[in-house]
């Protein structure tokens, strides 16, 4: 743990002036707020600095706007892509009338889930390790206005660009579905993801690995530790900063959209979560797949809640495009040890009770973590306090299923629409301990119909004046 007079030392001996103050706000994008070092004391960290809320998507309207923003020292470092020495921190959000915490900040949110976790006395800590998938495209151009619409992506590796004069096309590009993982050349990214990783260590991300993904076109993988509920949301905001800073600096653009290329693998999220008690694991038993009874009661509430759970975990348009059978997309309720097919995978993780955990594979990296992983903890929560069992498991390959087999297993929602309706219809799981409230519930429902779904619902697409043009 580092203390306020730590980081206040730290500015003073290092002769740090600039201050960047990171907060997220309800879609999941970092915002921030720079301050000369004389602006930050022991205050800034129970107090908060202060700020306009009002422009803030999804937050105060202009006649209540003051808040602040109150700074974690446990989430500094010197930021890498600044020219003059600055150092970052990571804020919560707070009310300066009342002195309470805002409950419209993801980051709260995220602590109470943990202190809902502490308060039932089932556990005491909550490791999450989100995967997050990316594209590295050179070339990103879109827009939709009255008269006409267009996006284009291109990539140094795309197989689409295998006949294209390069002045000389150099070939190996990766094949659909075969981006996983061939060497250089025909992996064209191994130095800058080594420089991504080795970025996110120094700032303070405790890194493991890398490498290509599935999809052609620069699809790719940063692995770190799983961490505590906060520490790991915390993380991925860090990771997806380095990774997007990073592309830049090399000329290149990066992307967590599910699905930015057609007819190839998306991008998705899969999220290993486990509970701890005293430092001790509490999914690891004599049950299916090691599991304990706990543990499989867990995986019962992801999956009777997951209709709503992914109106936080997917929540764009296009996390329903990635969500399709045929592209290693889990589409199927249904969990199962080792088998990527299944929507909740219990990993083979051999003896270590450690290591044993549950894999929830639906989300995707367009979520807000905060959010998502505690609506993930309140339904895992929600299956082990009403003992819900998750039934057999499926261990078949769920994508080779006969139709009438595979009618028998509960699917994803098949648009964002539809997961709205269902938190709409089930969210007492998220509400009832206090960890999100029914006006936080009703304002992302509103804020996600009126900024996107209906907004691309108004919206001619391409692809329909191909079908429809003559009629």
């Amino acid at each position: 743990m580092t203390t306020p007079q730590e980081v206040l030392d730290m500015i003073r001996d290092q002769n740090i002036q600039m201050i960047d103050l990171k907060f997220i706000d309800m879609p999941g994008i970092w915002q921030h707020l720079t301050v000369y070092q004389d602006q930050i004391d022991e205050s800034s960290f129970t107090e908060g600095v202060p700020f306009d809320g009002s422009s803030i998507r999804g937050w105060k309207a202009i006649n209540e706007s003051d808040m602040a923003m109150v700074l974690d020292p446990d989430t500094a470092w010197i930021d890498p892509f600044m020219k003059e020495p600055t150092l970052s921190i990571i804020c919560s959000i707070k009310e300066p009338r009342t002195g309470e915490w805002y409950n419209r900040c993801p980051r709260v949110i995220a602590q109470k889930a943990l202190d809902y976790l502490v308060s039932t006395g089932i556990g005491d800590t909550a490791f999450f390790g989100p995967e997050a998938e990316f594209f590295i495209f050179d070339d990103v151009r879109f827009d939709q206005n009255e008269h006409s619409g267009y996006y284009h992506v291109d990539s140094v590796e795309g197989r689409w660009n295998s006949g294209k004069d390069e002045g000389p096309n150099l070939a190996y590009k990766p094949g659909y579905k075969q981006g996983y993982f061939p060497v250089p050349p025909t992996d064209t990214s191994q130095d800058i993801r080594s420089e991504m990783l080795l970025t996110m260590a120094k700032c303070g991300v405790p890194i493991e690995k890398h490498h290509h993904e599935v999809a052609t076109g620069g699809q790719c993988e940063l692995g770190f530790r799983f961490g505590k509920i906060i520490e790991a949301a915390d993380w991925l905001m860090t990771y997806k900063y380095v990774i997007k800073n990073v592309g830049r600096k090399y000329g290149k653009t990066v992307t967590f959209m599910p699905k930015p290329v057609f007819q190839d693998n998306g991008s998705g999220m899969h999220t290993h979560q486990s509970i701890w008690k005293d430092g001790k694991p509490l999914f690891a038993g004599n049950q299916y797949a090691g599991m304990s009874e706990m543990g499989l009661h867990y995986i019962g509430g992801i999956l009777k809640h997951a209709p709503a759970l992914l109106a936080f975990t997917n929540p764009s348009t296009n996390s329903y495009k990635r969500l399709v059978p045929g592209y290693e997309a889990p589409v199927n309720l249904a969990y199962s040890q080792g088998n990527r097919s299944a929507s909740v995978r219990i990993p083979l993780s051999g003896d270590n009770p450690k290591a044993k955990r549950l894999e929830f594979r639906c989300p995707d990296a367009t979520c807000n973590p905060y959010l998502a992983f505690a609506a993930m903890l309140c339904a895992g929560l929600d299956g082990i306090k009403n003992k819900i069992h998750p039934g057999e498991p499926l261990d078949k390959n769920i994508y080779d299923l006969s139709p009438e087999e595979l009618a028998k297993v509960p699917s994803t929602p098949g648009s964002l629409e539809l997961a709205l309706e269902a938190l709409e219809k089930d969210h007492n799981f998220l509400t009832e301990s206090g960890v999100f409230t029914e006006d936080f519930i009703e304002n992302w429902i509103s804020y996600k119909l009126d900024n996107e779904v209906n907004p691309l619902r108004l919206r001619p697409h391409p692809y329909e004046f191909s079908l429809y043009y003559d009629v």
